[in-house]
């Protein structure tokens, strides 16, 4: 795995890539493409246009197989629920601001035929160095409950991730968040149109241990 990692190049995203990365959308999230749930070549464009240090993508033997879009921005109160678009500004990240405290994970999507490289892990990597070089308290995000379909009759969002946190029940994505340094907080009911989540999210957290009092 180390050996394998180690072939997976990071980079900041392009112009060129756009193509790319909407063609990896579609391979990787084709129920969210088939609603219209994916990245548009003008969002692409106005995420490098803005904040070109926080568009990733990933590549692996010459091939693109991940890549993440992230912002900057200021949450008051730092807890304070939101929606995907409220806190993004729309697709096209209006809510980036240069002076905010917070990087916010807006995207992660990687390849279906190349999962369990460590590829999300890069990427995750990548987002905590720029953090820190740019010195900012923390990321947050809101992360996909991917199997709470299965559990949705019997199970409120809450006493779901109670149980994934227990390991009783299996939650690829909270599961992965958790083992990457995030912490959970609490649940974003509405967050974003998503037919396995039921429009739920986690909101999650990683403090950065580097951050100097600005």
């Amino acid at each position: 795995m180390r050996k394998t990692r180690s072939m997976i190049i990071v980079r900041t995203l392009t112009m060129e890539d756009i193509p790319k990365i909407i063609r990896l959308q579609k391979e990787s999230f084709p129920y969210m493409a088939s609603e219209g749930m994916i990245w548009k070549k003008g969002s692409l464009r106005s995420h490098i246009r803005i904040f070109p240090e926080g568009q990733f993508l990933a590549e692996y033997k010459g091939e693109v197989v991940g890549s993440s879009s992230s912002l900057i921005v200021r949450i008051k109160p730092k807890y304070r629920e939101h929606t995907w678009l409220e806190i993004c500004g729309g697709s096209k990240f209006k809510n980036h601001d240069p002076n905010g405290d917070t990087l916010y994970g807006a995207d992660v999507s990687t390849h279906p035929r190349h999962r369990r490289l460590g590829i999300a892990t890069a990427m995750y990597d990548a987002r905590k160095k720029i953090a820190v070089r740019l010195n900012l308290k923390r990321i947050v995000a809101g992360g996909r409950l991917f199997n709470y379909c299965e559990y949705a009759e019997k199970l409120s969002p809450e006493e779901y991730v109670r149980l994934v946190l227990r390991g009783k029940i299996r939650e690829p994505v909270l599961s992965f968040q958790i083992k990457n340094g995030f912490k959970f907080i609490k649940i974003l009911p509405d967050y974003i149109h998503d037919s396995r989540s039921r429009n739920y999210a986690t909101f999650i957290e990683w403090e950065n241990p580097r951050y100097k009092r600005r």
